[in-house]
């Protein structure tokens, strides 16, 4: 079975959703059959590259609400991280363009090591002072720490082309299954679940989803001629 997550490194319930998620999936009798894939989703892919700012007063500019209204909501988002054993900056911490980390997600991915870059990232961006979005070095540093070969993960960075047609596809594919926010799970394009929702959740959609696994129905399976691991049918004269 494979689990698609709809993420960007901006999004503190991304960082949120996939402990909890991982809370269900360690639990769930099936993990080792499970597939997770992390998938491209910018919040806000018109902020330009290398252009960063303070989180709280652009959350507070963004959805009409005080900077010490702002700063609450961080402490809460912190407060929660801490629960699920998250280390969490809850001020100074900053926002930017997150193409490139995308970009490089999909690197990870060729490699095997998707979900240590992420979570690498994400670590980055919420529990670390240094930038992801404006310091390339730290996202080099970090990258590399998870796994990836420094030359490979320097050229990706240089060339603007690289990745940016799988991280464009997978926008495209959050928008025709009708996301709008994320992290947006999506259980073997049959189920989605929205948000970083509880463990319990998760789990229930984890046993949803692997209990409506249908078998393949053969049709006439009796009567054709076919080759196995012991070889062809030998035609009968």
């Amino acid at each position: 079975m494979r689990v698609e997550i709809w993420t960007d490194i901006n999004c503190p319930f991304c960082y949120l959703g996939k402990a909890r998620f991982e809370q269900a999936l360690d639990a769930f009798p099936h993990k080792d059959e499970v597939e997770v894939v992390h998938r491209s989703f910018e919040l806000d892919p018109t902020v330009p590259k290398g252009d960063t700012g303070l989180v709280v007063p652009h959350i507070a500019q963004k959805y009409g609400i005080s900077e010490a209204q702002a700063a609450a909501n961080e402490q809460g988002l912190g407060e929660q991280a801490a629960g699920l054993g998250l280390p969490y900056l809850t001020a100074g911490r900053d926002y930017g363009n997150s193409f490139d980390l995308h970009r490089l997600l999909h690197l990870a991915r060729a490699k095997g090591v998707q979900d240590a870059v992420i979570d690498a990232l994400y670590r980055g961006n919420f529990a670390e002072e240094d930038s992801v979005f404006a310091d390339e070095e730290h996202v080099v540093r970090l990258a590399v720490a998870a796994g990836l070969d420094e030359a490979e993960v320097r050229a990706v960075l240089a060339d603007p082309a690289a990745y940016a047609d799988e991280v464009r596809a997978d926008e495209r594919e959050a928008a025709e299954l009708g996301a709008s926010g994320v992290p947006f799970f999506v259980l073997d394009r049959k189920y989605g679940v929205s948000g970083a929702q509880p463990a319990e959740v998760f789990t229930q959609a984890l046993t949803q989803a692997w209990q409506s696994r249908s078998p393949l129905t053969l049709v006439d399976s009796a009567g054709g001629d076919a080759c196995g691991p012991d070889g062809c049918a030998v035609p009968q004269a």
